[in-house]
């Protein structure tokens, strides 16, 4: 997919200049109009930081020094009108370390959401063979693949764990790491997966990367585990059996398919294309750049224009919650 992407903006810029009076020209116009839109999205972001109230109170964020946050809306804005993924109702928040941004490349981020479905017991914990969970769902592969492709969706195949499933009982805390691989010839990509459960769901950090920044994530996952906390009332201990739903799945469904465990491992095709789709666009940016240097060319300049495109992002904005930056 990201050569594919990359060939079909060479072959673009060729026709342009091929059609253009003045090919250095037109090349550079198609530059400066996309790096004046990265320009206005960075400007117009709002960061929040120490403490960040979700949606409803359900639970709160609570962010080291290293690490910043993103509200609902401009989060949504980047994952589909930026990274071009499918639109993310549910998603409530983004979490980047203090140092990177939607563009950055060598980075990583967590997608926060929370599902409420239901109190997961957890009994099974210590019963999952994870070696054999990884065995079935590499053999219901072939099958999710037919409909992925019927789907025009490219095929997924999992490497195998980056980090093995862990469970911390006492803080009630799952988390995992898959290695992926979009396309039979496609580059392999970080999926780092956390779930926190509670008492009628379960808060979902969902971490895109690329393998090689697998010891990145891992350098920061200890940090990263200490940021979500359902807040009193919604915590996992809050429980009660006589007026409390509870969840059709376990701990196995949670690591083996998600919170959609039922309808298949590979059903939570939003998810699995988010980091192809960061580090295409990555590597898209990475290839202006390089020949916008090659060709040399005018200063950047902020126009409306582009803030028109993130209008409900213009620097005037005040946040909602938490601090913003």
């Amino acid at each position: 997919m990201k050569k594919m992407l990359a060939t079909l903006l060479v072959v673009s810029l060729s026709v342009s200049l091929l059609q253009a009076k003045d090919p250095k020209d037109s090349l550079q116009n198609a530059i400066d109009h996309q790096l004046k839109f990265i320009d206005s999205v960075q400007a117009a972001l709002k960061w929040q930081t120490n403490t960040v109230m979700l949606p409803n109170d359900i639970a709160k964020l609570n962010l080291p020094a290293e690490f910043k946050f993103l509200n609902a809306e401009q989060s949504r804005f980047i994952l589909h009108d930026v990274w071009g993924n499918p639109p993310r109702p549910d998603v409530l928040g983004m979490i980047f370390p203090v140092d990177a941004d939607p563009y950055s490349d060598s980075s990583f981020a967590f997608i926060v959401s929370y599902e409420a479905e239901g109190y997961v017991k957890d009994n099974d914990a210590d019963k999952i063979n994870y070696d054999d969970m990884l065995k079935e769902i590499r053999e219901s592969e072939p099958e999710s693949n037919k409909q992925r492709a019927a789907d025009g969706y490219e095929v997924i195949h999992i490497i195998g764990w980056a980090q093995k499933p862990y469970y911390d009982k006492t803080n009630k805390v799952l988390h995992w790491a898959k290695e992926l691989q979009f396309g039979k010839d496609g580059p392999t990509t970080l999926n780092y997966d956390v779930r926190v459960l509670g008492r009628k769901g379960i808060l979902s950090l969902n971490a895109i990367a690329n393998m090689s920044e697998l010891s990145m994530v891992k350098a920061n996952i200890d940090k990263v585990l200490k940021i979500p906390e359902f807040t009193e009332g919604n915590r996992y201990t809050d429980f009660n059996e006589s007026t409390d739903k509870i969840a059709e799945y376990g701990i196995g469904a949670l690591v083996a398919g998600g919170i959609l465990a039922k309808t298949g491992f590979f059903s939570l095709v939003g998810k699995f294309l988010l980091a192809a789709w960061k580090f295409i666009l990555i590597g898209l940016i990475a290839l202006w750049g390089t020949i916008k240097k090659f060709f040399g060319g005018k200063k950047k300049e902020k126009d409306s224009d582009y803030y028109d495109r993130v209008s409900i992002y213009k620097p005037d904005e005040k946040s909602s919650s938490g601090q913003a930056n």
